[in-house]
């Protein structure tokens, strides 16, 4: 069985999703320190013809929280906010209408939790695009150990005989050597996000929101797009 371990991020871009569908079981490692420079509470898409953020707004909490545990905001509708600044940056995109139940999800979540957020957009973009993946929450498994140590226990834990990474950690994970002779064999993503025509640019923009995939290229091509 063929595993990838990430943290739950807002709506991810393309390479996030390849990740999920190139294996059986996906796990949301959610037992780890959320980082306020990371992608777990934001992501970016086009806005009044140039490129910027969505932010989750995050409550205030210790450094050492972990994402399991992080609350958002409920002052204010942010959900409302996004889906409308989506509709109206999107509208005219060619296939906005196959983003309208990801919208219609995004406006009635009804949790605090970042993560349970993340985790039901993710969930939802998956069906459309119909990628299988089995989920698995970490915080769930309640598993030792620190940085690829914990990874590993996750591994054995669901007898994962492959462990596929992103290729940003591949450095690290070599020379780090804890999967080394641990009967988990370590795997490394190869993907390539390729250009494709965006409304609101001449020139491509690589690594935006699957948002703006959708939006151009419709759910279809989406799921071509995204496995390679």
């Amino acid at each position: 069985m063929k595993c990838a371990i990430m943290q739950p991020t807002y709506l991810p871009w393309a390479g996030y999703f390849n990740l999920i569908a190139s294996v059986d079981t996906f796990v949301f490692l959610d037992d780890v320190q959320f980082d306020r420079r990371s992608w777990q509470s934001r992501n970016r898409i086009f806005d009044g013809g140039k490129v910027a953020w969505l932010s989750c707004p995050v409550k205030k909490a210790p450094r050492e929280t972990l994402i399991q545990d992080l609350s958002l905001s409920d002052d204010v509708n942010w959900q409302q906010v996004h889906a409308k600044k989506i509709q109206l940056n999107y509208a005219n995109a060619p296939f906005f209408s196959e983003m309208e139940s990801i919208l219609h999800a995004l406006v009635n979540l009804h949790s605090c939790s970042l993560s349970n957020v993340n985790q039901t957009l993710i969930r939802e973009i998956c069906q459309r695009l119909e990628i299988h993946t089995n989920f698995v929450n970490a915080s769930e498994l309640k598993l030792p150990g620190q940085r690829s140590e914990h990874l590993l226990n996750i591994c054995k834990y669901l007898s994962c005989e492959q462990y596929l990474s992103p290729q940003g950690s591949k450095d690290y994970l070599l020379q780090d050597g804890t999967f080394s002779h641990s009967g988990v064999e370590l795997a490394f993503q190869s993907y390539e996000p390729q250009p494709y025509s965006q409304k609101h640019s001449n020139e491509f923009v690589s690594h935006l929101s699957i948002i703006d995939v959708i939006a151009n290229i419709g759910l279809n091509q989406t799921k071509q797009y995204i496995l390679g």
